[in-house]
């Protein structure tokens, strides 16, 4: 059962529009293929009413209503009302699982909690809505109060309800004391469907449903991202890998590779970003980085593991950086089609070293525009080099520019202001050649590109087109500063000059 519309929405600060809930619904239901949703807390709030209602009405049209359940409490006939308007045949009844949770919260015997349960069976059962139980706080009750436990599944495994729910509600369990609490109630119970519900204040969740499986329980209550209250919830896609992996006699029926999908979309309609490193959906996970597990990739796939990213529908990256090899490189130049020499390629990987080096982040759509600088640069000898520079922009002030630039054996610097930063570096670099009795060529063309994607740190190609004597040269520059890369394009220039 999938509970990121309810428990996984009582995660801080988010809160699902009714539209919202129905879109996840319909993906988890008919593209990741749960078998069960929990869709909301009755009573909660108009909204909630108002989403639970499209849920209903969409799942009663494709044959869907069974697997729609909602959270309903204790309180006579007022969570049956809400259900019914709503549309909803499936409830989850929340009773307390622990003598410290009956005693102190609701201040009653079990006897009179326990009449007041059946009460709330019965009025279901007469308006044709099926139950569930919850055993709130069943993990604490297990541990300090076992005999009031098994007293109250005593009197629930002979009402007439559908599944007993065991959740871990502040994710307390060990996954040693997940097994012997989950063993020991399904082997006392033989005919009755438990299923368990794991947090995650331990990070224990995957390993504690994990366990609780291996011990018998029939069923997972998981949410998307692992959302939920405090820490969240089990993780729905880490769950399902490491059963597949790892139980294979278990079968489910969820779809590996519609779960890197409704993550995202959960993500984007939650405002929850995944952590990068989040196993199976982070944006890192399948992407090596090391230039020695890239070698090993391409020697029979020594860095590979079950958890290839087409399971998941994803793909293996590459990443480019200062830890970057010649094959991290390879890979990525073959995903564009692209060749070059062996002593091409050690250029090109020096450089990309270089740009991780100054925390640069460098894509794969970065690569052709690094490609093209390194290899322009290579054609040209270096007898002009811009040796520092110090630019300034400011409000209601001119831009200014000073720069030390090394002509041949001799070093010059000059300041000069003008109406941006580069024209400033510009008629700085003018009064030096000046001194040169030298003109410099007309600038007659500039193009700034950068690579898909609309990152702010993305690499800048800056390409100047220059009129030297009768013909038109273009130089190239490249870096994350638009500047920058202006100035390489300019210093080129004065070498080819």
């Amino acid at each position: 059962m999938d509970t990121t519309l309810r428990d996984g929405e009582q995660t801080s600060g988010v809160s699902f529009s009714a539209s919202e809930k129905l879109t996840i619904a319909q993906l988890l239901l008919q593209e990741v293929k749960v078998n069960r949703l929990e869709v909301a807390s009755a009573r909660v709030s108009d909204g909630e009413f108002q989403a639970v209602k499209k849920i209903t009405d969409w799942a009663a049209q494709h044959g869907l209503l069974d697997k729609i359940e909602v959270l309903t409490f204790v309180d006579g006939e007022a969570s049956i009302q809400w259900m019914q308007k709503a549309g909803a045949k499936v409830m989850n009844l929340l009773t307390k699982g622990s003598l410290n949770h009956l005693t102190h919260q609701l201040k009653k015997t079990p006897e009179q909690h326990f009449a007041d349960i059946r009460q709330v069976i019965e009025r279901a059962k007469e308006e044709g809505i099926s139950v569930n139980v919850y055993l709130e706080d069943w993990s604490n009750g297990m541990r300090s109060s076992p005999d009031y436990v098994f007293e109250a599944l005593d009197f629930l495994t002979a009402q007439p309800i559908q599944r007993i729910m065991l959740p871990d509600t502040l994710g307390v369990l060990t996954p040693a004391e997940s097994y012997k609490f989950v063993k020991s109630t399904v082997d006392r119970y033989p005919n009755q469907h438990f299923d368990f519900h794991a947090h995650n204040d331990y990070d224990l969740g995957v390993s504690n449903a994990l366990e609780g499986v291996k011990a018998g329980a029939h069923g997972l209550h998981l949410t998307v991202n692992g959302m939920g209250e405090r820490a969240g919830n089990a993780p729905l896609a880490s769950t399902i890998a490491v059963l597949n992996d790892f139980l294979p006699e278990v079968k489910t029926s969820v779809r590996e590779e519609s779960l890197y999908s409704v993550s995202k979309i959960v993500e984007t309609f939650s405002g929850i970003r995944i952590p990068s490193n989040k196993p199976l959906v982070g944006e890192n996970v399948f992407t090596q980085t090391a230039g020695i597990h890239a070698d090993g990739d391409k020697k029979n796939n020594l860095y590979f593991s079950k958890l290839m990213p087409e399971r998941f529908g994803r793909q293996r990256l590459y990443a480019l950086g200062k830890t970057s090899g010649k094959a991290n490189i390879e890979n990525n130049l073959r995903d564009l089609g692209i060749t070059l020499s062996d002593d091409e390629l050690k250029k090109v990987t020096q450089r990309i070293i270089e740009l991780g080096d100054r925390k640069e982040v460098v894509t794969p759509e970065d690569l052709p525009y690094i490609i093209s600088d390194v290899l322009d640069s290579e054609a040209i000898e270096e007898k002009v080099t811009v040796l520092n520079y110090v630019l300034t922009h400011s409000k209601n002030l001119k831009p200014s520019a000073t720069l030390q630039v090394r002509i041949g054996e001799k070093v010059f610097e000059e300041s000069a202001q003008g109406d941006g930063q580069y024209d400033a570096f510009m008629n700085a670099l003018k009064k030096i050649y000046a001194q040169l009795h030298t003109e410099l060529p007309m600038l007659t063309d500039y193009t700034v590109r950068i690579p898909p994607g609309g990152k702010t740190d993305a690499l800048c190609e800056t390409i100047i087109t220059w009129s030297i004597g009768d013909r038109d040269v273009k130089t190239r520059g490249l870096d994350s500063d638009q500047t920058v890369s202006a100035i390489q394009a300019t210093q080129k220039m004065l070498n080819l000059l």
